[in-house]
């Protein structure tokens, strides 16, 4: 368990929300099945490079990145960082990324597309922990810059 996340968490009053799994959880299909949800309700962390520096979105398992809603929020084509660079640049490991306990200065944005479910999952700092969290609560434990809409979901084609 990451230790920065936990303390993260502890004192937004979210600690006892974490759960350590026995197998990954790397992939939005591996989550979905060590935590027994729907893959949509798994909250993947994405990052981003915009003007070179790192931007993280939390958007619903089951959504992609829709290019021209991207752009009209950052002003940028949606760049992710390059997997060589996750972890120098946010903090995490490829598979563990996390809105929480982030470096300072990068900003978190929440899509909307998490809104519609009761509880989502993000990773808890590695491959193999999950928070569970309702979506204001992730809103609570998040330092985020707001919510966006820059996802498209598999029913809008």
């Amino acid at each position: 368990m990451n230790e920065n996340v936990k303390t993260w968490l502890e004192k937004r009053g979210f600690g006892d929300r974490l759960t350590e799994h026995r197998e990954t959880i790397d992939t939005v299909e591996h989550a979905a099945r060590q935590i027994g949800c729907t893959e949509a309700e798994i909250a993947k962390t994405l990052s981003f490079l915009v003007e070179e520096k790192p931007v993280i979105i939390v958007m619903a398992g089951d959504g992609r990145v829709n290019s021209s809603k991207f752009k009209a929020q950052f002003h940028t084509k949606p760049c992710m960082i390059p997997r060589d660079r996750v972890e120098e640049l946010t903090g995490f490991l490829p598979g563990g990324v996390c809105p929480f306990a982030i470096p300072a200065g990068i900003p978190v944005w929440l899509d909307v597309s998490m809104k519609r479910f009761t509880l989502v999952h993000p990773a808890g700092g590695d491959e193999f922990t999950s928070v569970s969290l309702t979506p204001e609560e992730l809103e609570k434990a998040t330092d985020c810059a707001g919510w966006c809409d820059v996802c498209k979901l598999p029913q809008e084609g």
